[in-house]
């Protein structure tokens, strides 16, 4: 078992290595923060969407708060999944808040789940900007994001 534990941690270690001393995956993250930086300092909100691990919080250190909003509300996704469909979950919330100068932060995993690039349609509707976090490769999102981090997959 312990070899097992050890050798995924070294590939773990491997693949966030290689992703790390990647200059494209530095470029990108200055492209995003800058994105971000401009969106905040006109006023503008981050609107944030995934199938998991798009909560907000603290990054660090006490800071102001953001005006970022993770679309997240039980009662609202199971209202829309209900009453229209899970795919619409996200691009609904966009479509009521989503502005001019916004920025959608698009979290897929695989780049191609149907809610999240709903969303970011919606969100080029609205004249908002696109930062994607998914994984490497073709995929759907990536290609309709105005920066992405793509993320590498490791071998099983």
């Amino acid at each position: 078992m312990e070899d097992i534990i050890s050798k995924s941690l070294k590939q773990a270690q491997d693949v966030l290595q290689a992703f790390v001393s990647n200059p494209d995956t530095v470029s990108r993250m200055r492209q995003a923060v800058d994105m971000l930086a401009a969106a905040l300092e006109n006023g503008n909100k981050i609107l944030s969407c995934g199938n998991g691990g798009s909560l907000c919080g603290r990054f660090r250190r006490d800071r102001r708060p953001l005006p970022a909003m993770a679309i997240n509300d039980a009662a609202y996704m199971t209202c829309v999944g209900n009453d229209f469909s899970f795919d619409q979950i996200f691009a609904r919330w966009v479509e009521a808040f989503g502005r001019p100068g916004d920025v959608l932060l698009a979290i897929s995993t695989s780049g191609n789940s149907g809610n999240v690039v709903m969303a970011v349609e919606k969100a080029r509707e609205a004249g908002m900007k696109v930062l994607a976090l998914t994984r490497e490769g073709t995929n759907k999102l990536s290609e309709m994001a105005d920066v992405a981090i793509c993320a590498p997959t490791a071998p099983y």
